[in-house]
């Protein structure tokens, strides 16, 4: 039986720390995007399309109203490039929510490409979680 993998990842960008928290297990993955501590914000889901179908993955917003477009955005990325259901969460105390996606984004990247090495947990800075 294979664990749930776990990956925290941290961006600084001018001065302020963009935090990510990433779990994936055999047939999702979810992720929280957040502004200087770890909290949860504005949740979005995303079911991947069939393999045959063209499209991007459905998705909705379960909880929030804040960054909406963000959380949809990334939970239809992560869904389609895993090809699972994606649970995306971000969360900004002060930055503009555009400012932040291509930070978000580079986080995304950084966790989604991490293999823990470890029984499946790991922090990109090396310490065990």
């Amino acid at each position: 039986m294979e664990r749930a993998k776990v990956i925290k990842d941290e961006l600084v960008e001018q001065n302020i720390h963009f935090l990510s928290v990433y779990l994936e297990t055999k047939n999702s993955c979810l992720i929280l995007l957040s502004e200087n501590e770890d909290r949860l914000g504005t949740l979005a889901i995303a079911i991947p399309k069939p393999p045959d179908t063209p499209g991007l993955p459905s998705s909705s917003v379960i909880l929030g109203n804040r960054n909406v477009i963000s959380a949809r955005m990334f939970a239809e990325y992560l869904a389609s490039k895993k090809g699972k259901i994606a649970i995306v969460s971000v969360y900004l105390e002060r930055m503009d929510e555009m400012q932040a996606q291509a930070i978000f984004k580079r986080l995304i990247e950084r966790v989604t490409l991490t293999e823990p090495k470890i029984e499946g947990f790991e922090s990109r800075e090396g310490s065990i979680t």
